[in-house]
């Protein structure tokens, strides 16, 4: 008999308690609605502006589709920072991980490149510019998820922008409405930050409720803006503009923290 045949096998029990659960528990489920509700906003996009040439209309999409197409994004965000809190809570299953990847590349990466190049095709009348812009939004949310999966977890900062906030941030360009040079060019530096070394504050604990407390008033925001109620516009326009603020701003304070913190030690 060679060494191989006299080698023990394992135990069905030793085999079961190592390799992973790949059923889908409770956090799976959210972050498959993550990918639908990305899915979806891109079906909703793509039906308006459908219409929208159909019909030979100018000027931007209607509010009710641009509205129904962010909301949903900020229903994916928030299930993203809902099922990391619940597969610790519960447990999760060996497929996470990758779920979660997958799930914010549909909806962090191809939601909002496409609703850059709709934007874009009709603010400019050009595929140039908007598609490259996009298609650098695209890339960046890759390379950024691949970069994360390799790094050593419980770590206290994520490097470079999150993906859901740089969706969020084209997002608020979008509803901004610049004009089309300047609104690539904003958007080339959200794919900038998002793979770059900046550091960011993880959502952990109370900060997470707060998270998940502003994308709620975001949908809430969206939906009064898509209706057209009074004081619609300046409040998304408002938003808009703290989000911007706060993309740029965090790493700056971040980095004015660790300073002062390296100071008095």
């Amino acid at each position: 008999m060679t060494p191989t045949d006299t080698a023990r096998a394992p135990e069905p029990a030793e085999v079961s308690e190592e390799a992973p659960r790949l059923r889908l528990g409770i956090a799976d489920y959210l972050t498959l609605g993550n990918a639908l509700c990305g899915f979806l906003a891109v079906c909703a996009l793509a039906a308006a502006q459908s219409a929208h040439l159909a019909a030979g209309a100018s000027g931007p999409l209607p509010k009710t589709a641009m509205a129904t197409a962010v909301g949903l994004m900020m229903i994916a965000a928030s299930l993203d920072v809902l099922d990391g809190r619940v597969a610790r809570k519960l447990g999760g299953s060996g497929m996470g991980a990758e779920l979660d990847n997958l799930a914010d590349v549909i909806s962090f990466g191809v939601a909002p490149a496409f609703f850059f190049v709709v934007w874009g095709t009709i603010a400019g009348g050009t595929w140039t510019l908007p598609v490259a812009a996009a298609g650098a939004i695209l890339l960046a949310v890759i390379v950024r998820l691949a970069r994360f999966s390799c790094q050593a977890p419980g770590a206290d900062y994520f490097t470079g922008l999150p993906c859901p906030f740089g969706a969020m941030a084209v997002v608020t360009i979008v509803l901004l409405d610049p004009p089309l040079l300047v609104g690539v060019a904003a958007v080339l530096l959200v794919a900038w930050l998002m793979v770059s070394r900046m550091e960011y504050p993880k959502p952990k604990g109370r900060k997470a409720y707060v998270v998940l407390g502003m994308l709620g008033t975001g949908v809430a925001l969206m939906v009064a803006w898509g209706l057209g109620l009074p004081a619609g516009d300046a409040l998304i326009y408002l938003m808009s503009a703290l989000v911007l603020l706060f993309i740029v701003t965090i790493p700056f304070y971040v980095i004015a923290t660790r300073r002062e913190a390296s100071r008095v030690e």
